[in-house]
């Protein structure tokens, strides 16, 4: 009879039942991966790891790596002045985020399109999507900003990607407080506020997350800046307005 009581407390205790103990935590999700092509626009004040420092405070991970040099166009890329192909071909990527300079004139614009579309058949061959990062145009040539969000539309529309419109997250900001410096002192590459808000943008749109759940301060290449938390905040979301009309049109 003994015998018989501990053979069926053993099998009580190896039952899933027992009380107390708990099923294993779920697996963690695998990190996104993003690779970045473009040119200077990209890697001034390192916009992936910015992103990557976005995802950090969420307590998720982004691994993000670029192939960017100066001047060069998507077609610039595909014509192997870089080792993009190689880098997109070699290894499995989520996104691949890509941009040149703002592309306004019609000339450029067919430019854009066709190097997106060229380096969009490796993306989907290594099982990713491509996004393109709508930038800015030169502070000079201001009044181009819709032309400038036309052609990277097109180009995100032309591969069925995401259009990831980090100008006018610029503009959202400057609609909420004009005297924001995005811009840097060339009137052309971005100010660190400037990255922060094309970050925030490529963020949400790659990820889903709200940039106004986002802590309420600004990393930019590893260094924290000293924006105020309300201009934070505003930045914050600007880029969510960025995003969201992208996604309604």
């Amino acid at each position: 009879m003994r015998a018989f009581l501990i053979l069926l407390l053993s099998l009580a205790s190896c039952s899933g039942g027992s009380v107390g103990v708990e099923p294993p935590p779920p697996p963690p999700e695998a990190p996104l991966r993003v690779l970045f092509i473009g040119n200077s626009l990209t890697y001034f004040n390192d916009l992936p790891g910015t992103v990557a420092e976005l995802a950090a405070s969420m307590h998720s991970t982004i691994e993000v790596a670029f192939v960017a040099e100066p001047n060069l166009a998507l077609i610039d890329h595909v014509n192997g002045e870089s080792n993009a192909l190689e880098t997109i071909d070699n290894s499995h990527w989520d996104y691949v985020v890509m941009q040149q300079g703002p592309s306004a004139w019609p000339l450029s614009r067919d430019t854009l399109i066709i190097g997106a579309r060229l380096l969009d058949a490796h993306v989907r061959e290594a099982g990713g999507r491509s996004g393109l990062f709508m930038v800015w145009p030169e502070s000079s040539r201001f009044g181009v900003f819709d032309d400038v969000r036309e052609s990277y539309r097109a180009a995100a529309v032309a591969v069925q990607g995401l259009f990831l419109p980090a100008g006018e997250g610029w503009r959202a900001a400057w609609a909420a407080d004009p005297q924001l410096m995005l811009y840097g002192p060339d009137g052309y590459h971005p100010s660190e506020l400037g990255t922060y808000v094309a970050a925030l943008v490529i963020y949400e749109g790659i990820t889903g997350v709200d940039a106004r759940t986002l802590p309420a301060e600004a990393n930019v290449g590893g260094r924290k800046l000293t924006a105020s938390e309300s201009r934070v905040r505003l930045m914050q979301a600007a880029a969510h307005t960025a995003v969201t009309a992208a996604q309604s049109n």
